[in-house]
Protein backbone atom coordinates (compact mmCIF):
# COMPACT_ATOMS: atom_id res chain seq x y z
CA UNK A 1 0.00 0.00 0.00
CA UNK A 2 1.47 3.33 -1.03
CA UNK A 3 1.43 6.45 1.15
CA UNK A 4 -1.09 8.02 -1.24
CA UNK A 5 -3.41 5.02 -0.87
CA UNK A 6 -3.14 5.22 2.91
CA UNK A 7 -3.92 8.95 2.87
CA UNK A 8 -6.93 8.31 0.63
CA UNK A 9 -8.24 5.60 2.95
CA UNK A 10 -7.76 7.84 5.98
CA UNK A 11 -9.57 10.69 4.24
CA UNK A 12 -12.41 8.34 3.35
CA UNK A 13 -12.70 7.19 6.94
CA UNK A 14 -12.76 10.76 8.27
CA UNK A 15 -10.57 9.96 11.26
CA UNK A 16 -7.91 12.68 11.07
CA UNK A 17 -9.55 14.74 13.81
CA UNK A 18 -10.55 11.74 15.91
CA UNK A 19 -7.18 9.96 16.04
CA UNK A 20 -4.40 12.21 14.74
CA UNK A 21 -1.69 10.11 16.39
CA UNK A 22 -2.82 6.91 14.71
CA UNK A 23 -3.09 8.76 11.41
CA UNK A 24 0.52 9.93 11.75
CA UNK A 25 1.67 6.40 12.57
CA UNK A 26 -0.18 4.97 9.56
CA UNK A 27 1.37 7.52 7.22
CA UNK A 28 4.84 6.89 8.65
CA UNK A 29 4.43 3.13 8.30
CA UNK A 30 3.26 3.54 4.69
CA UNK A 31 6.38 5.57 3.87
CA UNK A 32 8.61 2.99 5.59
CA UNK A 33 6.91 0.17 3.70
CA UNK A 34 7.59 1.93 0.42
CA UNK A 35 11.24 2.55 1.35
CA UNK A 36 12.15 -0.85 2.73
CA UNK A 37 13.83 -3.41 0.49
CA UNK A 38 14.21 -6.34 2.87
CA UNK A 39 11.28 -8.76 2.57
CA UNK A 40 11.21 -9.57 6.28
CA UNK A 41 11.24 -5.89 7.22
CA UNK A 42 8.49 -5.20 4.69
CA UNK A 43 6.39 -7.99 6.20
CA UNK A 44 6.75 -6.56 9.71
CA UNK A 45 5.94 -3.01 8.58
CA UNK A 46 2.98 -4.23 6.52
CA UNK A 47 1.59 -6.12 9.51
CA UNK A 48 1.85 -3.03 11.71
CA UNK A 49 0.29 -0.85 9.01
CA UNK A 50 -2.60 -3.27 8.67
CA UNK A 51 -3.13 -3.26 12.45
CA UNK A 52 -3.00 0.54 12.57
CA UNK A 53 -5.52 0.87 9.74
CA UNK A 54 -7.77 -1.61 11.53
CA UNK A 55 -7.68 0.56 14.65
CA UNK A 56 -8.50 3.62 12.55
CA UNK A 57 -11.49 1.81 11.05
CA UNK A 58 -12.71 1.04 14.57
CA UNK A 59 -12.71 4.71 15.60
CA UNK A 60 -14.14 6.00 12.32
CA UNK A 61 -17.43 7.83 12.69
CA UNK A 62 -20.42 5.89 11.47
CA UNK A 63 -21.62 7.19 8.14
CA UNK A 64 -25.30 7.39 7.50
CA UNK A 65 -25.97 5.60 4.25
CA UNK A 66 -29.35 4.90 2.80
CA UNK A 67 -30.57 1.34 2.74
CA UNK A 68 -33.46 -0.24 0.86
CA UNK A 69 -35.97 0.97 3.43
CA UNK A 70 -34.71 4.55 3.06
CA UNK A 71 -34.95 4.25 -0.72
CA UNK A 72 -38.53 3.00 -0.46
CA UNK A 73 -39.49 5.85 1.88
CA UNK A 74 -37.94 8.40 -0.50
CA UNK A 75 -39.85 6.99 -3.48
CA UNK A 76 -43.08 7.05 -1.48
CA UNK A 77 -42.49 10.67 -0.49
CA UNK A 78 -41.85 11.64 -4.13
CA UNK A 79 -45.07 9.91 -5.24
CA UNK A 80 -47.14 11.63 -2.57
CA UNK A 81 -45.62 14.98 -3.41
CA UNK A 82 -46.35 14.65 -7.13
Amino acid sequence: MTPDQVRAEIAGLGVAAVAPGLVAVAELLARRLEETEAPTSAAVVARELRATLLELRKVAPVKSEGDKLDDLAARRARRRGA
